[in-house]
């Protein structure tokens, strides 16, 4: 089955959550409306008081009510959307000019003969975008040039697409800065932007470190037995002339341009933990480094404009989709449904170590990536139910944003569903099915590290709450 074909098979996101919030306006019809009263802890937050609950007067959703859940999520959630725009629109600038193309294609050229190492510097970078921006739609341009180089230097395709989607994917999945994720995620549980920083650094090492050996033990057995390759029929037959693409060029000025992006990032971690930055001021930044880099790029006045707009669209349908998702909260809210939800489900785990409670929050960011493998949007469907959730089991708020960054980075390059990956298998010629045999044994031991860490968040109790 060709990718296309995959990917028609499964419903795209958008009608996924519509089909979400018909179901949960539905329940407003069945499930018991209900209410906790919210208090206030010490450290001023509003919190759910556990004791609280009460039965309260029904309140169905109508047809119509649906519709306007739509732009009610957009209209609550407009402070994200429009980051999501920015940042997005800035790394946009920042693609136009090619330095990220250029330093992958310096590296790569002058790395030959000794091919076995371009492998985990390829993947290290990449993942430095996923940990740091990430970077998902962005790889796709650089897939065609590792395929094309991994099987000229005697590996096969699926390291030159592994290269950049394992790379990318274990930085995005350990994400220590990642504004899409860890920053939504962060500042829809009401936790300091950037927080648990260091435990993430740890989870980023980790889950980088462990894909890039995975790699390089395949890459060195197809090296030695070529036929042991999946796409060892495929590979023979493949047309370089479709896959190759002139390598461009590292510039003088590419240097500068990743010196900004670089002071860029060191500005944000400064401005997040000594200042308290938060949306407002990380999107201003990244604006001024949009400008700043199209100056130096010598994009122009109107090379920045078409760049930034360029790089905003790319972004339309992913930042879009936290509004929708936020839809979601919108119903259960107005129906007077979601306190009960919470209760009842804060009953069915009461019983168990907060643990394995966390262990389930993360088992359900699992599941809800393939419905919605859009990190921000998924932000916006979970986090609102888990983060008082974790305050009624006892479990962190902050362990909770771990289980969900973990969950729903993991499958990102395996989900049918995620539409970044299935184009980047396209532009690769790798069919899912093949791929899908490759990745499984680095999912599952992704997995399973992605438990261990959300263990121990919980076991450490990774705060600030």
């Amino acid at each position: 089955m060709s990718t296309q074909e995959q990917r028609k098979k499964f419903p795209h996101v958008y009608v996924v959550l519509l089909t979400i919030v018909v179901i949960c306006a539905i329940l407003t019809y069945i499930v018991p409306a209900g209410e906790y009263e919210r208090v206030e802890a010490p450290d001023g937050r509003m919190v759910v008081d556990p004791v609280s609950y009460t039965r309260t007067e029904s309140n169905p959703i109508p047809p119509f009510g649906i519709l306007e859940a739509i732009p009610k999520g957009m209209v609550d959630v407009a402070s994200i959307i429009f980051f999501i725009f920015i940042v997005g629109g800035a790394f946009g600038v920042v693609e136009a000019t090619g330095a990220f193309e250029g330093a992958i294609n310096n590296i790569t050229s002058s790395m030959k003969g000794r091919e076995r190492w371009i492998i985990p510097i390829v993947m290290f970078i990449f993942s430095l975008g996923g940990g740091i921006f990430g970077m998902a739609e962005e790889t796709l341009p650089f897939i065609p040039i590792m395929v094309s180089l991994a099987v000229s230097l005697g590996f096969d395709s699926l390291v030159g697409a592994g290269m950049v989607l394992t790379g990318a994917g274990a930085g995005f999945s350990g994400a220590f800065l990642n504004p899409f994720t860890v920053g939504v995620a962060q500042g829809v549980a009401g936790l300091p932007t950037f927080s648990g920083l260091a435990f993430r650094i740890v989870m980023y090492v980790v889950m980088v470190t462990a894909t890039i050996l995975w790699m390089i033990r395949y890459s060195d057995k197809v090296k030695k037995d070529p036929t042991r390759s999946l796409m060892y029929e495929l590979d023979k037959k493949r047309d370089e002339a479709d896959t190759h693409k002139e390598m461009r060029e590292f510039l003088p000025r590419d240097r500068w341009i990743l010196l900004i992006v670089l002071a860029t990032i060191v500005m944000l971690v400064v401005g997040v933990i000594a200042f308290g930055w938060y949306i407002q001021e990380i999107a201003a930044l990244f604006l001024g480094m949009a400008i700043v880099v199209s100056i130096v790029g010598g994009l122009g006045f109107n090379g920045f404009g078409e760049e930034l707009v360029n790089g905003m669209a790319n972004m339309a349908g992913g930042a879009l989709v936290v509004g929708f998702a936020r839809a979601i909260l919108v119903v259960l809210s107005d129906g007077m449904i979601l306190d009960t939800i919470l209760h009842a489900t804060s009953n069915l785990v009461s019983q168990l170590p907060s643990s394995l409670t966390a262990v389930g929050m993360y088992v359900f960011q699992v599941l809800l990536n393939f419905l919605i493998p859009s990190g921000s949007g998924q932000a916006a469907v979970s986090i609102p139910i888990m983060a008082p959730l974790a305050d009624l089991v006892g479990v962190t708020r902050q362990t909770a944003v771990v289980a969900f960054q973990l969950g729903d980075g993991i499958s990102n390059i395996f989900t049918p569903t995620s539409g970044y990956f299935i184009a980047g298998l396209a532009l690769a010629k790798i069919p899912y099915d093949r791929w899908a045999r490759w990745i499984l044994p680095l999912i599952s031991l992704q997995y399973a590290l992605g438990a261990v860490f959300v263990i121990a968040a919980n076991l450490i109790h990774l705060g600030p709450f």
